[in-house]
């Protein structure tokens, strides 16, 4: 399937019987489910397992192009759990050429392998640390929503805790246990991902930096360059380029 967003659209809570492979050919994407959010910036996808309930916010025009793979063409092979993945040159390929195949098609035919072979491919590659696990418990689900909403909030998890009506301690012990981070990480994590969706707005770095928190463009490029490899201003001319699809 292929579709095409405007920026701000939102795909509201649903599943789907077969798992999914969805491909940012265009713009960045946010996949949030009951269990976290994912960011799927341009030429990446995420691998979505069958009936999860998720929905899909749109940051700046999205390319997407989805594929629906059935339980038993999976083989036990692909993954179990909903990950980033990093697509590669000839995956890319595939997808659009897979998007351009009759939904009927041939499976013993020339469409038949070009499926076994995006098969292989997504069972191949690596994931990408692009996730924001999200806790059950009550009192620090609350904590993480605020701080997902506003990431610039520079409270100490002490400040966190009085309001929570629990000790620091009691807290950063159930960040560990519920999200496997420690809470500076967790919201370190949360602050890169609302960045990507700000950057692929086409906001300016000064202005994404201090409402995040940052106390200069510099440290939040440092942060940036750290976790993804690529300074902010680069990230989405230097390791990715537009693919057009009809």
């Amino acid at each position: 399937m292929a579709k095409e967003f405007a920026d701000g659209n939102h795909i509201t809570p649903h599943r789907h019987e077969r798992a999914q492979l969805i491909f940012a050919a265009r713009g960045v994407m946010t996949i949030s489910t009951a269990q976290g959010a994912w960011v799927v910036p341009p030429q990446r996808a995420l691998w979505m397992p069958a009936g999860t309930v998720h929905e899909i916010r749109m940051a700046g025009p999205v390319s997407m192009r989805t594929l629906y793979v059935r339980a038993d063409a999976e083989l036990g092979r692909l993954p179990a759990a909903i990950r980033v993945i990093a697509v590669s040159p000839l995956l890319r390929e595939l997808i659009l050429r897979a998007c351009a195949l009759p939904l009927l098609y041939d499976e013993r035919g020339a469409a038949g392998h070009v499926m076994a072979l995006i098969l292989d491919e997504i069972a191949a590659l690596p994931s990408l640390a692009l996730d924001l696990p999200m806790p059950t418990d009550a009192r620090l689900l609350g904590l993480c929503q605020r701080l997902q909403a506003e990431p610039g909030d520079a409270r100490t998890l002490d400040d966190w805790a009085r309001e929570a009506g629990a000790s620091a301690r009691t807290l950063a012990r159930l960040f560990h246990k519920e999200t496997g981070l420690n809470f500076a990480d967790w919201r370190q994590q949360a602050r890169l991902l609302a960045a990507m969706a700000r950057l692929a707005e086409g906001q300016p770095i000064t202005r994404i930096a201090l409402d995040l928190g940052y106390d200069s463009p510099s440290a939040f490029a440092a942060m940036f360059k750290r976790a993804l490899g690529t300074p902010p201003s680069r990230y989405f001319d230097a390791d990715h380029h537009v693919v057009t699809a009809d």
